[in-house]
């Protein structure tokens, strides 16, 4: 018998091996975005999902079906085949019958009222180019029963306010407002001024250049009355001339830009009245070196409340000022730092109580939430937060409604009959982001979904139940809808790996090594070669990004590694990243500990990732290379000129070369300006390390990045010169920050040729 189970055990051995020997070898185009077979080799998805009020519908091409939240069956709501006839045959205002195009699919429709059978849609007017509509379809009447005249070329931005059924978009830089139709006219009104006389104002879109988490430009008040919008004067703002090279002579396209330490634009927050077309602008005060971040409106539409910021980035304001005369009507908190404030969040009103809100701030150490009483004032008392360098003055009483050495990423939501809180948080680990409620009476929180791996969620209407997307390195992807109790919930799909399954991988490993300062923990992603041999010396990379606001691993599909590590490690070459302080979801002094300094504590933390790396026994020691994009640019650069014993071969994407070519808002949060922080600029300028390269540097960028204008790499080219060192050099023209598509694809051959180049 055990001879027999000895057969069986040698047989499932060679099987396994077999199994492995038989697995394919990928290429670029298998694991690159834009690559002719990357999509077929990501884990399939359930597009289309969205909440009608509580119920689960999933958009498709054919048709939209609605999914009973307990069994997850799917019935038909509504067909392509009848919405086209209604659009072909129906009643259509202003003679539009049979002048829009069919549809070709229902995946980009909406259903905005939980109460009304109606989905919403925007199709084109085939007599009129670029002639827009947006158009209300009942699917109980199986009629069209508005229609909305998106009038001008190239309608963008739009903000649909399902209260009043009006619509806010931009057409180039002015602003305009599509009305609930009488169908008597079909011309919009048009919020802003006279475009010819402010050709350097830009209206109704996201200002700051994103900063402050700002991703929009028009703000609707709770039931439509009034659209707050945001107005940006740049006329003060220098341009920066990138250049069209696709031209017959190369053409200037000038690109507002303002610098560190230069004149930045000027911010102003105007309210338009719906129902008389009437605007008014907030009373802020001298609009000059100022941020208005974070827009939110009081439920009885009273009032608006703003964050101000002053430029140098330490002291935060929570301003409420009156809706309709735009006074200002006082301060309600503010938070002042030795280095920096940094609002991301508006503040929520409680949907149960209009005389509470929650306010987000990282003044303990960690972004917290906390709950302030509008109806309880103070006098204001500076106090001192367990971050020693934060400064806070409250002048509404306010209560933590969260706490400990983790941070809320995100609010999602309330489930209102149970007075909870829906938050995203990395409570469990700093790897993760997982679903909880929280109950704002006694703070117990109540995980939703799995322990295990990171977690998007879509919450519904009434907050009872929410669409969680899940993954996790062992999980591809699984979605199901869960009720907010934290009980079980019903699984609607269920994701494979094609790459797992058909592919040979690397091994994946995370694990920790100690930062510079040898107390904190750092987490590392360490991907060894396709078919790996203990008794080998490889060559090793690190691909870094390290800057704010980014973090590299996570507990997902390889533990976040991209495309192109996967991709290296079977060209047999060790990858390394490693997540040093300053980046992102670590807390205020994990991330801040680099001000004034960038890339200074960084880099220490990477060589300690490269002495790891070279403590490991099948790593060769003298062949260490290094990649990354933008900050990671950045990192590369800096690494190779500043420890060029270590690091031998580098790529460097779209680098900051100088942070005195950076722009305003974050150049000046983590640096200061220029003039205040000469020793800092300087010792972070890599144009005066030009000299000590001796490795092999590529410098990689798009011809015409917005971002990291080209000046970054052209100078450091000139400093390499004059210093008789030698990087080379590449460009995508007319290509952006990032390249996308074929681009995409071609970058990485190029990368991957140089590694195999210059570090074998």
């Amino acid at each position: 018998m055990k001879r027999i189970f000895q057969i069986i055990a040698l047989f499932c051995m060679i099987a396994t091996i077999s199994s492995a020997q038989e697995k394919k070898t990928f290429t670029l185009n298998d694991v690159i975005p834009g690559g002719d077979n990357y999509f077929n080799l990501v884990p399939k998805s359930m597009p289309g999902l969205q909440w009608w009020g509580d119920i689960c519908v999933r958009t498709d091409i054919e048709n939209i079906k609605k999914i009973d939240t307990k069994s997850g069956k799917e019935s038909i709501l509504v067909t392509l085949e009848e919405v086209n006839e209604a659009l072909k045959n129906g009643e259509m205002p202003y003679k539009l019958t049979g002048h829009i195009k069919p549809l070709r699919t229902l995946m980009a429709a909406s259903l905005p009222w939980g109460d009304r059978n109606v989905i919403t849609f925007t199709q084109y007017d085939d007599r009129t180019p670029g002639q827009k509509y947006m158009i209300w379809y009942d699917f109980s009447k199986k009629k069209i029963v508005n229609l909305f005249n998106l009038q001008g070329e190239g309608p963008t931005n739009f903000d649909f306010c399902k209260e009043n059924g009006y619509m806010a978009y931009t057409i180039g830089n002015d602003l305009y407002v599509a009305h609930e139709r009488d169908f008597s006219s079909m011309v919009n009104p048009k919020v802003t001024g006279n475009q010819q006389q402010e050709k350097d104002v830009v209206y109704g879109q996201a200002v700051h250049r994103n900063e402050f988490g700002i991703m929009k430009g028009t703000f609707w008040s709770p039931k439509g009355t009034y659209l707050a919008f945001y107005r940006m004067d740049q006329s003060m703002v220098t341009d920066y001339p990138q250049v069209n090279t696709t031209a017959r002579i190369a053409e200037l396209v000038p690109d507002k830009y303002p610098m560190a330490g230069m004149t930045s634009h000027k911010v102003t927050v105007g309210i338009y009245n719906v129902k008389d077309g009437k605007t008014i602008y907030l009373q802020a005060g001298d609009p000059t070196d100022r941020y208005f971040t974070n827009i939110s409106w009081g439920p009885d539409e009273k009032s608006i409340f703003v964050i101000e910021l002053n430029r140098d980035q330490n002291h935060a304001q929570l301003v409420q000022y009156d809706a309709v005369s735009g006074q200002k009507i006082g301060v309600l908190y503010e938070e002042k730092h030795a280095r920096y404030v940094e609002p991301q969040h508006p503040l929520i009103f409680l949907p149960w109580d209009d005389s509470q809100f929650i306010y987000q701030t990282q003044r303990d150490g960690f972004n917290h939430l906390y709950l302030m009483d509008t109806k309880t004032k103070l006098k204001g008392e500076w106090k001192t937060g367990k971050d020693s360098e934060d400064k806070y003055c409250e002048y509404l009483k306010a209560i933590p409604l969260t706490e400990g050495n983790w941070l809320v990423q995100d609010v999602l939501g309330f489930n209102a009959a149970r007075k909870e809180i829906i938050i995203a948080s990395t409570e469990i680990s700093p790897l993760q982001t997982n679903i909880f409620s929280l109950n704002v009476k006694n703070g117990k929180r109540t995980l939703i979904g799995m322990e295990d791996g990171t977690h998007q969620a879509k919450l519904s209407a009434s907050g009872t139940y929410l669409i969680d997307y899940f993954t996790s390195n062992n999980v591809p992807r699984e979605i199901s809808i869960l009720p907010t109790t934290g009980k079980k919930g019903t699984t609607l799909f269920t994701a494979t790996d094609p790459l797992k399954e058909n592919y040979n991988l690397p091994e994946i490993t995370v694990g920790t090594i100690k930062a510079a300062d040898g107390e904190t923990d750092l987490y590392y992603r360490l991907i060894k070669p396709v078919n790996f041999d203990p008794n080998k010396k490889y060559p090793a990379i690190i691909y870094v990004y390290g800057g704010p606001h980014a973090q590299m691993i996570h507990n997902t599909r390889f533990y976040d590694a991209r495309g192109w590590d996967l991709y290296m490690a079977q060209q047999g070459y060790v990858m390394l990243t490693v997540d040093n302080r300053g980046s992102d979801n670590r807390g205020i002094k994990f991330e801040n500990c680099t001000f004034r300094h960038l890339g200074t504590e960084e880099m220490k933390d990477q060589v300690q990732g490269a002495k790891f790396l070279q403590s490991l026994p099948y790593v060769d020691a003298d062949k260490i290379g290094v990649h990354g994009w933008s900050f990671g640019g950045f990192m590369t650069t800096n690494l190779m000129l500043t420890y060029p014993d270590i690091f031998k071969v580098g790529v460097a994407g779209g680098p900051v070369i100088d942070w005195q070519f950076y722009e305003v808002m974050y150049g000046e949060r983590y640096m200061d300006t220029p003039q205040a922080n000469p020793e800092g600029y300087k010792e972070s300028n890599l144009r005066l390390k030009a000299g000590n390269l001796k490795g092999r540097l590529e410098v990689i960028i798009g011809g015409m990045d917005p971002t990291c204008v080209p000046q970054h790499s052209i100078s450091f080219l000139r400093a390499c010169i004059d210093a008789g060192t030698h990087p080379d050099f590449f460009i995508y023209p007319e290509d952006g920050h990032n390249m996308m598509g074929r681009d995409r694809v071609h970058l990485h051959e190029h990368i991957t040729r140089y590694f195999l180049d210059h570090l074998k």
